[in-house]
């Protein structure tokens, strides 16, 4: 029981911590309301199902281990999200659109977490470093892939409400621009501690 403790506050941590996909998450929702952007929450859980899988095969370790990978995937994931910080600093704020910008995508969710290399770490970590003792091997697996999910939805849910939160405090188009930047440079400064990973 202490080992799964130990496991869910280490996955709350990781998966909690402002990342890109926290950041742009709580980004999204401010810009366009968290009805709007609950498409794209959608996407960075189903991409964060794919990082999980992926890291608790073993194949991250053995992909990121070939020659030029690692770099090519940072400079991918770099170029997406300096691209997703311009499309957060520039989204109109919501009393200049009345409903019309363009909505959040479940697929531009999804392809933030399939580039996240933060998420990558992050899972890998977890399965790397935990073993729950007492328990069958798959069975711990499947425990860790459930407690995991939990996870994720809770946490992702969490950025999402917060920053439905500020959308609804800064109804003001010139504050709630201002949101939008901000939320951009905190991407932007999120991303060198997520390809140090």
């Amino acid at each position: 029981m202490e080992e799964t403790f130990g496991f869910i506050l280490a996955a709350l941590a990781l998966a909690g911590s402002p990342g890109p996909a926290n950041i742009s998450l709580a980004a999204t929702a401010a810009a366009f309301g968290g009805r709007r952007s609950l498409p794209y929450l959608l996407g960075i859980v189903a991409g964060m199902a794919v990082v999980v899988s992926v890291a608790a095969s073993g194949v991250t370790g053995a992909l990121l281990a070939v020659p030029g990978l690692k770099p090519a995937f940072g400079a991918a994931a770099a170029a997406y999200f300096l691209y997703l910080a311009y499309r957060i600093a520039t989204a109109p704020p919501l009393g200049e659109t009345a409903g019309q910008g363009r909505q959040p995508a479940f697929g531009a969710g999804l392809f933030l977490s399939l580039v996240n290399p933060k998420a990558y770490a992050a899972m890998t970590a977890l399965f790397s470093g935990f073993a729950l003792t007492g328990v069958d091997p798959t069975a711990g697996l499947a425990i860790k892939l459930v407690l995991i999910a939990a996870v994720v939805v809770a946490v992702t849910t969490l950025w999402l409400l917060a920053g439905a939160a500020l959308t609804r405090l800064f109804r003001n188009p010139r504050a709630n621009r201002l949101v939008n930047i901000a939320f951009a440079a905190f991407l932007l400064l999120s991303l060198p501690f997520a390809l140090a990973l």
